[in-house]
């Protein structure tokens, strides 16, 4: 196909994966551990370096159209989250880490077997593929610490302030191990997973652009306020506070302590902006200005006391996650599993980042034999991640398939894409052979 599109074959590939969060959501970009793996499905770009200054990119899937630009002309447009915006984000991530100009153009072609919008890191993966893609043309190399960091930072171009899970997974991921991922500085462990139990990822068919709503963004800016108004609660320099985890470092207590704090300093009723101003002794001015991002700046109520509990609880769970697998009791299933439940309930309850479909996916799950359930991903739609006794798994998936997907409209969308088991996958690489 490249042969017919660009009249020439490519001269290398480059891979990148998506990715499943086994727990621990919405807490990377508050500081704290999480716990995925990556996923068998990958983005896929095949490459030529060639000596114009255009970059060229066309996509497999006709849904997405033919893009080209100058490399000294880089423009991503916040407003429309198109495909090929993050191709451009981590193309712009090692422009700007080599402060390059006047590059090398290239012809891409993009290929990807991971669900779009579905929770499992489509985008980060495209992006993290990019700037590989565009390290590798330059003959330059980074380490795959530095990839994820600059992926991560570069990825915000296009207005999702999200946390560098998806593409620290991305590049440091190897194949059969979990890994837990710390920030500050970023660092992996793996987390070797329990032979008996299977992981599934159903698909609720919700589709779900985290670039394309302010649902994400104002979950991190209610993250920060939370930290903040904690912070001044206990007398710190809140104005140098930017993450939840911050404040607990700060005050040296764990997390169980940090939940007890969160009762005393803050109310479960909705903050007013105004509010805010008064606990922090700041105009609503320097709110707007200092505090919030540009597409939080109208709203109207935050949530800080259950975006606080939703963060310090799951922070405790990913912990407990890795201590139990590690331990390898007898019912290790059975206690993930509490877990994985737990989390979802969190996420549902306190984060508010479910939908009807997810809730009912997930009940589902758990009737067929799933030990726990939960939503994966930023949420809002995308898919379920399960963790099912690897002797239930073929009776699960057809219960599943029949009670969620058969049974409705959805049918159509029931393959591969939608219900699948999955084992730890590799993480990014580059080679020369299709």
């Amino acid at each position: 196909m490249f042969n017919s599109k660009f009249g020439s074959i490519p001269k290398f590939y480059v891979r990148a994966p998506g990715r499943v969060n086994i727990i621990g959501e919405h807490i990377d970009y508050c500081g704290y551990a999480v716990l995925p793996m990556a996923v068998e499905q990958d983005m896929l770009i095949a490459v030529e370096p060639v000596k114009t200054q255009t970059i060229r990119l066309i996509n497999t899937n006709p849904l997405y159209p033919d893009f080209s630009t100058s490399v000294n002309n880089i423009q991503i447009d916040k407003t429309k989250p198109q495909w090929h915006n993050y191709f451009l984000c981590g193309f712009k991530g090692i422009q700007e880490r080599f402060c390059l100009s006047n590059l090398t153009g290239m012809n891409c072609l993009v290929d990807g077997n991971i669900p779009p919008s579905s929770g499992l890191s489509s985008s980060s993966a495209l992006v993290c593929c990019a700037g590989l893609v565009t390290l590798t043309a330059l003959g330059m190399s980074l380490s795959k610490v530095e990839l994820a960091e600059i992926c991560a930072k570069s990825e915000r171009y296009i207005g999702t302030e999200g946390g560098g899970m998806d593409q620290s997974i991305s590049f440091l991921a190897e194949e059969g191990t979990a890994k837990l991922i710390e920030f500050s500085p970023l660092r992996a462990t793996d987390v070797k997973l329990p032979s008996g139990a299977v992981f599934v990822i159903a698909n609720s068919c919700v589709e779900m652009n985290k670039a394309a709503t302010s649902y994400f963004n104002i979950r991190v800016t209610e993250c920060r306020l939370a930290a903040k108004l904690l912070a001044k609660y206990k007398s710190l320099q809140w104005d140098e506070v930017l993450r939840l985890e911050e404040v607990q470092a700060k005050l040296g207590v764990s997390l169980e302590e940090m939940l007890l704090i969160t009762e005393d300093a803050l109310h479960p009723e909705p903050y007013s902006p105004e509010e805010i101003c008064s606990c922090l002794e700041i105009s609503l001015e320097e709110l707007r200005t200092q505090i919030l991002s540009p597409n939080t700046q109208d709203v109207l109520h935050f949530k800080l006391y259950q975006r606080a509990k939703h963060v310090y609880s799951e922070a405790a769970r990913v912990l407990q996650f890795k201590k139990i697998c590690e331990e390898a009791p007898d019912n290790v299933v059975q206690l993930l599993g509490e877990l994985m439940n737990q989390s979802h309930v969190s996420c549902r309850d306190m984060f508010e980042c479910s939908c009807p479909e997810l809730d009912q996916l997930v009940d589902i799950c758990r009737k067929f034999g799933a030990q726990g359930s939960r939503l994966t991903g930023a949420g809002w739609g995308g898919c379920t991640v399960s963790i099912v006794p690897a002797d239930k798994l073929s009776s699960f998936l057809a219960n599943v398939q029949e009670a969620y997907y058969q049974r409705s409209d959805r049918s159509s969308a029931l393959g591969t894409q939608s219900l699948f088991a999955t084992k730890p996958g590799g993480g990014a690489l580059v080679f020369l052979e299709a």
